[in-house]
């Protein structure tokens, strides 16, 4: 079974799905039929139920807005990808909250120094935000660069986690 639910968060509605105590797809106002496709692909024997809140997961969510901003870092996560992607998303997850590293301090964090662009693209394909915190990923100079739930988003995210580091 893959539990689904939903956390009120300052940025709007967090949609988390849950599968054996591991977050498998998480996002800021996820568009919840195509990734219920997606998961439905990836686990054909699991029925996904919405519930109200999934222990442990739902209480690291609050936490974390709530200003213990290393709250999610315990929570497993799961997402398919290949062995770069995977990488990568290893290497954001030893961001710690409050600091920021650029594309190319990903790919060397990684061991691909020379796959800054594939970094890029892999904070694009991360499907478990803000668990695995491509958040925390900016150009090379500071610039914010792009985020999937929109730059402001991501600025918060920043602000807040400096805010309570």
């Amino acid at each position: 079974m893959i539990r689904s639910t939903t956390e009120a968060t300052p940025l709007g509605p967090l949609t988390m799905f849950e599968h054996e105590g591991v977050v498998v797809a998480s996002g800021f106002s996820i568009d919840r039929p195509s990734m219920r496709t997606e998961l439905a692909a990836r686990y054909p024997n699991s029925d996904i139920r919405e519930v109200d809140t999934i222990p442990d997961i739902s209480d690291a969510v609050r936490a974390y807005f709530g200003g213990e901003v290393a709250a999610l870092d315990a929570i497993p996560v799961s997402q398919p990808g290949t062995e770069l992607q995977v990488a990568f998303w290893d290497a954001m997850r030893r961001v710690p909250p409050g600091k920021t590293i650029s594309y190319r301090e990903l790919a060397e964090s990684a061991g691909r120094p020379r796959a800054i662009r594939a970094a890029g693209t892999t904070c694009g394909k991360n499907r478990v935000a803000p668990f695995v915190p491509c958040h925390r990923i900016v150009r090379t100079g500071g610039d914010l660069g792009n985020y999937g739930y929109g730059v402001d988003s991501k600025r918060w995210l920043l602000e807040h986690e400096a805010a309570h580091a």
